[in-house]
């Protein structure tokens, strides 16, 4: 039987739940999807949040011929036949569509592969990741795609689409429901079928409870638990437990997870939770990304293991990472503050006689911030 998530799949872009910034009124994608304007774009957001869905309804609005693959099992071979079948869209046939799931799993090579066909307008290209495209997408590729960032789904939004499916559930059931799928809605609605299957339409929290331990509902390395398994590394890892963080740890190296994807965040965590207590632990933490583009699995989980015990034992000092976030509020609640004269460059007679640079001393005491920000310390 079709999944209930598939089911009740929106067909067109008003009926599309959430992500007014990209599909409202006079918003990017559905003026793209109503002028039927051909571009390739990349969809970038969190799991279960319509990326799917709008790549679909954008090639059914150009009434182009839509293929789709996933970066995980295609390979240059499947994109050579996307790109043989049929003939030459210049005498009558439809613009074929690539719909590219997970593109950030495609290497450099494959990507380079895809280049020329995008770039030649050959394919029309529709990459959709949970990662970075920034350090995901060769920027040649990137430098041809428009990027829509989708955001998590609202409560709001969750409780349309369990209306939508026609799931009756209690408020604390939902309130459960809501924090396991943490705004994936493909997530919720595989719970939701889930319990249905197992204990009819009455949905209660012990019987969502019980519908977790569902094999239909095991770790994905695609998405789902994926998710949680990461944040629960990374949280161990905070927490200085190494015991915890090693197990985490495991369950993704024996799931199969990207050995890089792991690695990655673990260079993250090396300067926004170990930032100043250890400065040398950015550099462990990048050795271990080395290891792992270089050596690959089985052996890189011995490089993991060895970056994973060191991130979790080293003191923790976050002030680097929260003076970030305290300056980026600042300067987005204030704009761009004028910078102080004496701190301007001036290599002009114009810019010394507005007395740029004037009075500017190496060893100033006096703070450089600006005026408005005078006496804010961002470090305590």
């Amino acid at each position: 039987m079709e999944p209930l998530a598939s089911r009740i799949r929106p067909k067109t872009i008003d009926e599309v739940v959430d992500q007014e910034h990209l599909v409202g009124a006079g918003k990017p994608l559905r003026v793209a999807i109503e002028k039927k304007h051909l571009f390739s774009f990349i969809l970038w957001g969190p799991p279960g949040t319509g990326k799917t869905t709008i790549a679909r309804i954008y090639a059914n609005a150009l009434d182009a011929d839509l293929y789709e693959l996933s970066a995980v099992s295609a390979g240059k071979d499947d994109i050579r036949k996307i790109v043989e079948s049929g003939a030459n869209k210049s005498i009558g046939f439809k613009q074929k569509v690539l719909f590219l799931d997970e593109i950030h799993r495609f290497n450099k090579s494959q990507q380079d592969f895809l280049l020329p066909y995008v770039e030649s307008g050959e394919l029309t290209l529709i990459g959709a990741t949970t990662e970075n495209p920034s350090f995901e997408v060769i920027p040649a590729l990137l430098s041809r795609c428009r990027v829509f960032v989708l955001e998590t789904l609202s409560e709001e939004s969750l409780r349309a689409i369990v209306a939508r499916a026609g799931v009756k559930l209690s408020e604390d059931a939902f309130q459960w429901m809501l924090g396991y799928s943490n705004g994936d809605a493909r997530k919720a609605l595989g719970m939701l079928e889930s319990a249905q299957a197992l204990y009819g339409k009455r949905i209660t929290v012990a019987n969502l409870n019980k519908a977790l331990e569902s094999p239909h509902l095991r770790y994905d390395k695609k998405g789902e638990e994926h998710y949680d398994t990461i944040s629960a590394f990374i949280k161990s890892m905070r927490a200085s437990q190494p015991d915890a963080a090693m197990y985490y740890l495991a369950r993704m190296v024996e799931a199969g997870e990207d050995p890089l994807f792991i690695a990655r965040r673990m260079v993250i965590f090396a300067s926004e939770d170990v930032g100043l207590a250890q400065p040398t632990a950015l550099v462990v933490a990048n050795a271990v990304f080395r290891a792992c583009e270089t050596i690959g699995y089985p052996e890189c989980a011995i490089n993991l293991a060895h970056g994973v015990a060191y991130l979790s034992k080293a003191q923790k000092d976050r002030s680097a990472y929260d003076a970030l976030r305290s300056a980026q509020s600042d300067v987005r609640g204030l704009g761009n503050l004028p910078v102080p004269k004496k701190i301007r460059n001036a290599p002009t007679k114009l810019m010394k006689d507005l007395d740029y640079h004037k009075g500017y001393e190496m060893y100033d005491t006096d703070s450089y911030l600006p005026d408005k920000l005078k006496n804010k310390k961002y470090f305590e």
